[in-house]
């Protein structure tokens, strides 16, 4: 008997020891990365505990650099005792860390019990150059202006002796750029390095190439493209006007590390040789040419005689600053079939992928030599089957024919079967229109799209009852990840702009569904890099210097408030709120020495509206007022005592004069009670305590007016279904969210989008891109104003959780899946005639509130407990009835 004890206890250790491991580690929110330059990374965890109530009660960190020591809880790097605490995120403190260097690291933590876990998995991360100082390689390029549109190639090689141990590649890259080792192309990134300001910093990657290197005699090449660095296209942004634009120009260093533990360091340098390449044209704006009589087969590969080739030449560092890109990297995330193939004749096809995307198509065909194929991209057809750009080209100045917006020219060899997928481009589009100058015979098969965006991996899921919401879901995200390339944009195919505006609106969408903080955090160093000493920020970012004369008012740029704010919200770390306080600082003092009464006029206002306008001094002072407020919950944070003071009360300068003016205290109505007059204030918390009520019971009637359509723009678009959902109207902001008449969300649906469009109106004569993020509000409202699932600003990045789900009438069945750092929250409800049976699940080490309606009988796994407001439960899943 006492040895049965004794094994039941023992199974019941192992089974509690296993089951609250830690898990999915991460270090600067990437798995295992490679170049790593920040001197305390952030480690993070989750904890796998399902058992009602787990809570981590402490943890360890051991850091070293040999994985077995570490196994054994020996780290010579970083040792901590155990620390009670339930953080899951720990900032490194240890030794200071050695570049070139791989370090292993692993959490042991202690559950609810005191008990000790078992510990886990080794995770790792690698330094990369940490410092300027440790690039031994030269800028180089080659001899041509930057005018010249073909692309160079680069080339060298070496010998290896001694048996490889282990390899890096480290190259950073002003322009764009392809890597190749013995004739294999290196990672499956594309369009690296991502966009930055260039001569303010420029990005380097950091590849693990042991495999590719051989015994002996080895090759190098690298193959590059103008991105936004070299913009050879004209178009109103004037990024061809530059300041640092340049023809494209590389550093690499190769470090070898051998069994014996040498190493060599292969360098780019002016020995390197360096030829044009078939890619005859490229644009990031418009498409990309190619020439495949001009293909060199094997040009990177050791046995290629390049003694045709011309030398490289050295050129200038393009900045003082080459830092690593720490950011999850643009893939082709998707390989897209055709669905229909419609033929013109011989030698014209029209494709249509049968949904809207981000990214590029290849093509597989075969024909004569000199036969040039055009291949046409666009969202649209005309009525005659065409591919019509119509609604997308209005912003491009070409200067003549010879650089065709959204056209990839592909000239063929003549050497039997040929493809074709561009390298250095992406286009917003679903039908791809091929001209050919000779009949050509293509299939269904002959024509793939690929979406690509910054690959980050989806932590949200909603799934409803109701198939038009489903879809406006799925079309968001769409949207969201068509407009995600290393910074956020507005459209994938017009501009590839990152507009600050629709930035603010998509954020929250964001990270309720994608795991998008290193893309953030990248995009918030921009902001820095583009901020004038006064402050002010333009209304794209990153630029070439336009931007800052138009469209920059606090209802755009509040992104450098906004942003940081919503990442502390979601993810809990206060390093975004440290790294770019002193940039809001700056920009709501310029707002205030430009604006001292607190009322602001400065801004685009509520852009595409249905038909009513509000006031822009409106719209623009509520988000001052949030960006202040911001600001000095920051300062409160950080323990800036006097900035806390200061901005708290010009908050309450800015809240006194804004309802001086637009309040109507008699009738609880904004200015003229329009949907967004009422809507904003409401969201933006301006509106005094005692007047919420009503102001939102007067938004509800003019919903109701409108016949629960909206009459609003973007700003509009954003505020108004949280206004209404968080104020007791949340059936109301259903009604809108439902509709599938003109003008909703539903009424794109109900058309055939597969993506959110940039206006109400799918006729209009202009702002009729049909793949926007400017209307993507919604998407978060999903999750927030249905599902009720939000992070508490007590305890951010969902440490405590918010529920408070609406039971909206007319919607039978919901489900909300949010992945936070702690893990999954699970909010979702059905409706069983007069009842509805409320389901939820929060992750281990966390707590949430439940707020339910209290006129309704509740029951809590069959236990009546009505008498309770919020009902504070720890991490489990729990069933509640309401009757």
């Amino acid at each position: 008997m006492k040895l049965l004890t004794s094994l039941l206890a023992c199974f019941l250790f192992t089974l509690n020891s296993f089951a609250a491991q830690p898990v999915n580690l991460h270090c600067e929110y990437l798995v295992n990365p490679l170049g790593v330059d920040s001197p305390h990374p952030r480690l993070s965890w989750m904890i796998a505990d399902n058992r009602q109530g787990a809570v981590q009660t402490a943890y360890q960190i051991i850091v070293g650099m040999d994985s077995a020591a570490v196994s054994k809880g020996t780290g010579e790097a970083w040792a901590t005792a155990r620390i009670v605490s339930a953080d899951i995120l720990a900032t490194y403190q240890g030794k200071a860390l050695q570049p070139f260097t791989k370090y292993y690291w692993k959490v042991t933590t202690w559950d609810k019990n005191g008990v000790k876990a078992t510990p886990s998995a080794i995770s790792r991360f690698e330094t990369g150059m940490m410092g300027m100082g440790n690039w031994k390689g030269s800028w180089i390029s080659d001899q041509n202006g930057f005018n010249v549109k073909p692309t160079p190639y680069f080339r060298t090689t070496f010998s290896t002796g001694k048996k490889v141990k282990s390899a890096r590649a480290y190259i950073a890259v002003a322009g764009l750029y392809e890597l190749y080792i013995n004739g294999q192309k290196i990672g499956n990134h594309r369009l690296d390095p991502m966009y930055t300001r260039f001569d303010r910093r420029t990005l380097y990657v950091t590849y693990d190439v042991t495999a590719q290197i051989a015994a002996g005699k080895n090759a190098i090449g690298v193959l590059l493209g103008n991105g936004w660095y070299n913009h050879q296209s004209t178009a109103v942004w004037d990024f061809h006007l530059a300041s640092w634009r340049a023809r494209p120009t590389f550093c690499l260093d190769l470090r070898i590390t051998y069994d014996d533990g040498t190493f060599d360091t292969i360098t780019s340098s002016e020995h390197w040789k360096t030829d044009l390449s078939p890619i005859t044209l490229n644009s990031i704006y418009t498409a990309e040419h190619y020439d495949a009589r001009l293909d060199q087969p094997g040009w990177n590969t050791a046995a290629f005689d390049d003694t045709k080739w011309k030398q490289a030449f050295a050129r200038p560092t393009p900045s003082q600053n080459i830092v690593s890109q720490q950011v999850v990297p643009i893939r082709a995330v998707e390989e897209i079939s055709a669905k229909t193939l419609s033929k013109m004749d011989n030698g014209n096809y029209v494709f249509d992928l049968g949904r809207n995307i981000s990214g590029v198509s290849k093509i597989t065909v075969s024909g004569k030599a000199g036969t040039v194929i055009r291949l046409k991209h666009g969202e649209r057809l005309y009525k005659d089957g065409h591919v019509d750009l119509s609604n997308i080209d209005l912003h491009y100045r070409p200067t003549d024919d010879k650089d065709p917006f959204q056209v990839d020219i592909f000239t063929l060899s003549g050497k039997g079967t040929e493809t074709f997928m561009p390298k250095f481009n992406y286009k917003g589009f679903q039908y791809v229109e091929i001209s050919s100058s000779a009949p050509i015979e293509l299939t269904k098969e002959s024509l793939t799209g690929y979406f690509m965006h910054s690959d980050v991996a989806p932590i949200g899921q909603v799934n409803t009852s109701n198939p038009t919401i489903n879809k406006i879901w799925y079309a968001t995200n769409n949207s969201y990840l068509s407009n995600l390339f290393g910074y956020p944009t507005d459209c994938p195919q017009r501009e590839k702009n990152g507009w600050t505006g629709d930035a603010i609106i998509a954020s929250e969408t964001g990270l309720y569904n994608f795991d998008g903080i290193t893309v953030y955090e990248k995009w918030m160093a921009d902001h820095r890099d583009e901020q004038q000493p006064n402050g002010v920020l333009p209304s794209i970012i990153p630029t070439a210097g336009w931007g800052y004369e138009w469209g920059n008012g606090p209802d755009w740029t509040s992104t450098v408030a906004m942003i940081p704010w919503n990442v502390y919200m979601f993810y809990g770390n206060q390093k975004i709120l440290a790294d770019n306080y002193d940039n809001i600082r700056r920009y709501v003092n310029h707002i205030d020495q430009l604006y001292p009464s607190g009322l602001c006029s400065w801004g685009l206002g509520d852009w595409v509206p249905v038909k009513s306008v509000s006031p822009v001094e409106l719209t623009s002072t509520c988000y001052y007022y949030a960006d202040v407020t911001i600001l000095a919950k920051i300062a409160k944070l950080l323990g800036k005592t006097d900035d806390y003071a200061k901005y708290t009360a010009l908050q309450a300068k800015i809240k006194n004069a804004f309802n001086d003016k637009y309040l109507n205290v008699q009738t609880g109505s904004y200015n003229t009670g329009l949907q967004t007059e009422l809507s904003v204030p409401l969201f933006m918390g301006i509106v005094p305590d005692a007047f919420k009520a009503r102001v939102a019971a007067n938004l509800a009637k003019r919903v109701s007016a409108d016949n629960f359509h909206l009459d609003v723009g973007i700003l509009g678009g954003k505020a108004i279904m949280n206004a209404l959902s968080d104020n007791g109207y949340a059936d109301v902001a259903y009604k809108i969210a439902a509709q599938e008449t003109y003008p909703s969300w539903g009424w794109w649906m109900v058309n055939g989008a597969t993506t959110l469009y940039e206006n109400w109106a799918i006729d209009a004569k202009n702002d009729i891109s049909l793949n926007h993020i400017m209307f993507g509000g919604i998407g978060a409202w999903l999750y927030r104003g249905i599902g009720g699932i939000a992070p508490d600003e007590k305890q951010p990045g969902f440490k405590h959780v918010v529920l408070k789900p609406n039971f909206v009438a007319g919607l039978n069945q919901f489900e909300a899946a949010h992945t936070s750092p702690y893990g999954k929250i699970i909010s979702s409800w059905k409706r069983n005639g007069n009842t509805v049976e409320y389901k939820v699940t929060v992750p281990a080490n966390t707590t949430a509130s439940v707020t339910l309606p209290q006129d309704k009988k509740i029951y809590l796994d069959g236990k009546l407990v009505n008498s309770v407001k919020d009902y504070a439960i720890t991490a489990g899943t729990y069933q509640f009835v309401v009757k």
